[in-house]
């Protein structure tokens, strides 16, 4: 800590248990490839996001990202919402202004950049498993795009299908699975969202927002079956580039 605090320009990500995150590694590559050696980016793990008060008093910091499980409980912190981050529902980006802090939705953003490519006419309806921040701005980008999605969950909630309900006509149906869940994250690489996965085809997409290990076993199964797949370190990259950007806009 004692390095970085001589930098200048200090930036960070906000989460829980994130030793494994990518943003460190990604920005202290990039202000290496910039030249730019007053900046530093860090991990600030927080095991209650009430911590993130203590961060604020004894850090003087330029910009957060925000990552599992913070993206909602973060917002009583802010002191502003861009209008994309307001309907989301969830920031994953925080730039501090004059006027305070500002938070952010880039993996919108990352989402819809890296999804699009994969997309074919007979993707229009998907399902999204998990309900957590990330789930929010997946459902944003599939709304703006038109295609109609339903959230998956263990516990069946109104407008939602739980795991046990996914059948061959709703999988005939749903050619498009995001997972939006931390199963299947290195280590525990071996989990796996609770999916008839014998019912997936060569009509699906799956799309799996995790990044390590490359290839989850949820992804794997799917491409087995004939399955085109695609995991979220492009995602990533996007909004990590977007988060820069809105750093660095006066």
């Amino acid at each position: 800590m004692e390095k970085a605090e001589k930098k200048e320009n200090r930036y960070g990500l906000l989460g829980k248990n994130i030793s494994y995150s990518f943003s460190q590694g990604y920005f202290t590559q990039k202000f290496k490839d910039l030249g730019l050696n007053d900046h530093s980016y860090e991990n600030f793990d927080l095991q209650e996001i009430t911590e993130l008060e203590q961060v604020l008093s004894q850090n003087q910091l330029k910009g957060l990202n925000v990552t599992i499980p913070y993206k909602e409980e973060v917002i009583p912190y802010l002191d502003e919402m861009d209008a994309q981050a307001e309907k989301i529902g969830a920031v994953n980006t925080i730039k501090f202004t004059k006027q305070g802090l500002k938070g952010f939705n880039t993996d919108a953003h990352g989402f819809k950049k890296s999804l699009e490519p994969f997309l074919k006419p007979h993707h229009t309806k998907a399902l999204i498993l998990g309900t957590g921040g990330a789930s929010k701005a997946v459902r944003y980008v599939l709304d703006e795009l038109g295609i109609t999605n339903t959230f998956v969950s263990r516990t069946k909630k109104e407008g939602q299908l739980s795991y046990g309900e996914l059948d061959g006509n709703i999988l005939g149906e749903y050619t498009l699975i995001i997972n939006c869940t931390p199963l299947g994250t290195h280590p525990n690489v071996e989990n796996k969202p609770d999916l008839p996965y014998q019912l997936i085809g060569n009509d699906h997409l799956l799309y799996d927002l995790i990044y390590n290990p490359e290839k989850t076993t949820f992804l794997a199964l799917g491409e087995a079956n004939g399955a085109a797949i695609c995991n979220g370190l492009k995602m990533l990259q996007y909004q990590a580039e977007k988060a820069w950007e809105i750093w660095n806009t006066p």
